[in-house]
């Protein structure tokens, strides 16, 4: 009985295989180049037509839009003292609400990393995720009920002598530090959790007070987790508009500026103008946090 041999086929050379695989960054830019790609396009390119719009005009008579290149819409609002006023109760209320919810994030978010019970972490984590699975406008309105007069604040504390806000400034400033204080919980509570307790009871053991363990230990391991939830609170009340409507009562903020003019006024230009004003806001903000170095070991 013979037996006959096979030899297998020669291997193909794939070059451009072999090429990837002699340099990893060509493999890396490659996996990243339709993402970036994508990004740049959804992105950056719609900056770029929110930019060149804002540089357009309506015709007052007919309503047309002129798409000559004029800076009067962003001279206005850098310029009118309504469009000033506006942009700064905005900054001012994207500040409140962060400092807000970073007051009310630290000792829940300690309480849930440090105090808690290790079966109980998950539960309470998954508690503070739950008011992110209603809807937006439901919690608004929920809000609206509350804050209204005769509302349940105003009958919680009428006996104490405090008013209802009613439907202002400080209803806005109220709902919307609630609605955005998961953001700022999840990442602090993250950065709790990298800071080992061992260190924490070794400030002790050396003496020291629980004011000086919480401003020379904590804080400045919590910075970078900070400043994540701040970029989340701050962003996000920045360009709000929806919260302000239903219960800011006639409160002005550039979101609802935007959407004015988008809508009942039908002047794109002018609202893209506007938009501008937070877009820049925020790319400072993003700046400064970046010159801190305070993101480099979230």
């Amino acid at each position: 009985m013979t037996t006959t041999s096979h030899t297998d086929a020669p291997v193909r050379s794939r070059p451009l295989s072999a090429l990837l695989n002699r340099m990893p960054r060509l493999r890396l830019a490659g996996l990243l180049i339709l993402p970036t790609g994508w990004l740049a396009l959804i992105y950056v390119l719609a900056l770029i037509l929110l930019l060149v719009t804002s540089l357009w005009t309506v015709d007052t008579f007919t309503g047309a839009i002129s798409q000559e290149w004029t800076f009067d819409n962003i001279k206005a609002v850098l310029t009118e003292s309504i469009y000033q006023k506006v942009a700064l109760r905005t900054v001012f209320v994207a500040l409140a609400v962060t400092v807000i919810d970073v007051i009310l994030a630290l000792p829940i978010a300690f309480f849930i990393a440090k105090v808690a019970p290790q079966r109980w972490q998950k539960l309470l984590v998954a508690a503070v995720l739950m008011p992110l699975w209603a809807s937006y406008l439901v919690k608004v309105y929920a809000w609206r009920n509350i804050l209204a007069d005769g509302g349940l604040f105003s009958w919680l504390a009428k006996p104490l002598g405090i008013d209802s806000p009613g439907y202002s400034l400080t209803a806005v400033v109220i709902t919307l530090s609630y609605v955005w204080l998961p953001y700022m919980i999840l990442p602090i509570h993250a950065g709790f959790e990298r800071i080992p307790s061992s260190l924490l009871e070794a400030s002790g053991d050396l003496g020291a007070k629980p004011g000086s363990t919480i401003r020379w230990v904590i804080l400045p391991l919590l910075k970078p987790a900070i400043i994540a939830g701040t970029i989340f609170t701050f962003s996000l009340s920045l360009g709000d508009y929806i919260t302000v409507q239903i219960v800011g009562g006639t409160t002005q903020m550039l979101g609802n500026v935007v959407y004015a003019n988008v809508g009942g006024a039908n002047n794109l230009p002018l609202a893209a103008a506007v938009s501008l004003v937070p877009i820049v806001i925020v790319f400072a903000y993003l700046l400064l946090v970046r010159r801190t170095g305070a993101l480099k070991n979230v």
